[in-house]
């Protein structure tokens, strides 16, 4: 199970027996449909029910290698820390300033405005499918190079050829169909331009994206298993995450969300550690 994909059935009936819940994943999540409306809903919720301005991330986080540059910028100490440096490590893969920039499922903007005011593209658009997110975002995060809009990956509302970098933070596993995100991916990038994209999945899953990839048309330059280093984030950040869960979410369901959120002792942790869950970065280039 997926689990984003198994969030808002689990949301609406957290009063039901697992057994009813684990029935009705297994029924509907096999479908495209299913898939796109259960991440717009989810998405939608999130924004509107928990508005806390000082969440602006929605990733796992990452502890960088040895070998890559360590982050030194000062931060309030309210921020989470190793989610931004998931989009700042990503981002850093190629040269961002004086970029047009895209993020497809930009959610709550943190990501966005980090990159948007350090790394200094031309401009940055954060697109997201939950209208709630972007109003958000919106409201929250305000630079003259960033801009948020709602829209869907699968049909990306840009011209051809008119972007030079897309990101996409652990994202493109809930989309109905990750190979029409990705052609629409080539079409908006211009010659030259690159794909940056992290994501989770199972082994099997896993293996399936990167064939996904393979086929996109686009030229893959990099391939990195980072499950270790999302790990050490997760630990690192534990105790921080819980305290604003505790803050953020209504007590009935914080068990629910701290198994989203992937809190040290969930789902998603255990499996990171165990292998039955990979956690990938990928470099992708677009050469005509």
């Amino acid at each position: 199970m997926r689990r984003r994909d198994s969030w808002l059935i689990v949301l609406y009936w957290a009063d039901k027996p697992s057994s009813m819940i684990n029935f009705i994943i297994r029924v509907f999540k096999r479908f495209a449909w299913f898939k796109r409306l259960n991440a717009k809903v989810t998405y939608e919720l999130l924004a509107k029910r928990i508005p806390a301005e000082e969440w602006q991330f929605m990733n796992y986080g990452y502890v960088p290698n040895e070998n890559e540059k360590p982050l030194d910028i000062t931060l309030p100490p309210e921020t989470q820390r190793y989610s931004l440096q998931m989009y700042h490590y990503l981002a850093s893969k190629t040269t961002i300033e004086g970029k047009h920039v895209l993020e497809v499922g930009s959610g709550r903007g943190g990501g966005a405005k980090h990159v948007a005011g350090v790394l200094k593209p031309e401009s940055y658009i954060g697109l997201d499918l939950a209208q709630s997110a972007v109003d958000l975002a919106n409201k929250i995060h305000q630079l003259p190079n960033l801009q948020f809009f709602q829209g869907s990956a699968e049909s990306i509302p840009l011209e051809d050829n008119t972007i030079d970098v897309v990101l996409n933070v652990e994202s493109c596993h809930a989309y109905g169909s990750v190979d029409k995100f990705l052609s629409e991916v080539k079409r908006v990038l211009k010659p030259g331009g690159y794909l940056l994209l992290v994501d989770f999945r199972s082994v099997e899953n896993m293996n399936l994206l990167k064939q996904q990839l393979k086929n996109s048309g686009l030229k893959q330059l990099e391939e990195e298993n980072i499950s270790k280093n999302v790990v050490q984030a997760m630990e690192a950040e534990d105790d921080v995450k819980k305290e604003r869960i505790k803050k953020l979410v209504p007590e009935k369901w914080r068990k629910l969300f701290g198994e989203f959120a992937g809190v040290v002792g969930s789902k998603l942790h255990t499996n990171l550690i165990n292998g039955d869950r990979l956690y990938y970065r990928f470099v992708l280039r677009k050469e005509n």
